[in-house]
């Protein structure tokens, strides 16, 4: 897999920058470097400081204005920081321009991301789609950043007449962008002869904002050990279990976590992983109810939905972790009533608005699993009974 620049290392300190554009509050951009702050945490970095600047727009050159930038530079000065993140895409002059002034690694949101699912790229497939979306971000940035990539390709007829360094850099990556597709193209056939391979079972997919507990939930339903830990991107490659429910089976699938702001070029190469999504009868929208704007979070991932053509699907809402949601809205003084009206107004609102397809649970308590259970072996037996009338020994 290609390695660009090893951007992060284990434990490195480093400083986060984000503008709040016209359509955005301040409050808002301190919220989405909250998130940058967890992602470079799952990188292995430390952030140590922020920096936060009211812009119309970015600045063409160094994204940030003049003062801010000296205001960074003194801040750098005699400290042991090597990187500063950007919560924005920079383009290749811009990382250029900062790298210069502050002599330090510049890295934008984009870059950290995919630097985090390399690390967590496990199966061939997910390194094929994270290699293909890392050149796919390098490619517009050659002109700008360039720092020369290491030869993969050579000999007679590697370079023509008066081509220059970039210029053959330039199709050396898009030589493997190519090659990469290629190879993507045929895993994407052997996983779809899989898939048909499956059987007539109604196929059910967990969906939702990354770190949510998709992965938590995956395991108490199928009973298996999935790989889920308190990071952002735990796991990329889907995980597809069968399931049986009261004799009725299905095939259950743990798919990538969306978040906001993702790389479209990473969407773009993992749309063959979420084919799950798209090939699923059912989606189990998995929502961390205790998360702050989690509200933004379920607009995000109706976005990807939608992106994916799979919004019009059927589907469960899952609101999880609300032993943490009523850690954080109860204190010890309040009445038991009162808390008990909080939460049927919780309830009968989502209800509401889910049109009566919502659930609450706390996965790591197993609380109202059973319900969960029952809830999903109610809609995949209603499903059979519309996919596959003739299955009748499911529907009991």
């Amino acid at each position: 897999m290609l390695d660009k620049r090893n951007i992060i290392q284990q434990e490195e300190p480093a400083i986060l920058v984000g503008v709040v554009h016209k359509d955005q509050t301040e409050p808002q951009v301190q919220e989405y470097l909250d998130e940058l702050a967890f992602l470079a945490e799952t990188a292995g970095a430390v952030a140590v400081k922020r920096f936060v600047q009211k812009l119309q727009h970015p600045d063409s050159r160094t994204f940030v204005g003049k003062g801010k930038l000296e205001e960074i530079r003194n801040y750098l000065d005699g400290k042991n920081i090597r990187v500063i993140i950007f919560d924005d895409e920079l383009s290749g002059s811009q990382i250029t321009n900062i790298e210069k002034a502050l002599d330090v690694k510049a890295i934008d949101r984009s870059d950290l991301i995919l630097d985090i699912f390399a690390r967590r790229a496990k199966t061939a497939q997910a390194k094929a789609q994270v290699e293909l979306a890392q050149y796919q971000y390098i490619l517009p940035r050659l002109r700008g950043m360039w720092k020369h990539l290491e030869r993969l390709g050579g000999g007679i007829g590697t370079r023509g007449p008066g081509e220059t360094e970039i210029e053959t850099d330039r199709r050396i990556v898009r030589t493997k962008i190519s090659l990469l597709r290629k190879k993507l193209a045929e895993i994407d056939k052997q996983a779809f002869t899989q898939r048909k391979d499956r059987g007539e079972f109604i196929r059910v997919a967990l969906v939702g904002y990354t770190n949510v507990g998709k992965s938590t939930i995956m395991n108490l339903l199928s009973k298996r050990h999935v790989f889920a830990e308190n990071k952002l991107f735990a796991t990329l490659d889907t995980t597809t279990s069968k399931v049986v429910f009261e004799n009725t089976p299905f095939l259950l699938s743990d798919t990538v976590g969306f978040i906001r702001k993702l790389p479209h070029h990473l969407v773009e190469s993992f749309k063959s992983t979420l084919d799950e999504v798209r090939e699923a009868d059912i989606l189990l929208h998995v929502v961390d109810i205790s998360h702050p704007n989690y509200e933004e979070q379920i607009a995000v991932v109706n976005k990807t939905l939608h992106e994916l053509d799979a919004s019009e699907k059927p589907t469960l809402t899952i609101f999880n972790k609300m032993d943490l949601y009523e850690k954080k809205t109860f204190d010890e003084w309040l009445e038991e009533s009162t808390k008990k009206e909080i939460l049927e107004d919780l309830y009968d609102r989502w209800n509401s608005e889910t049109g009566g397809n919502a659930v609450f649970v706390a996965a790591i308590e197993k609380r109202n699993m059973d319900c969960l259970r029952q809830t999903i072996l109610k809609k995949v037996r209603e499903m059979y009974r519309v996919r596959y009338p003739y299955r009748t020994e499911f529907l009991y």
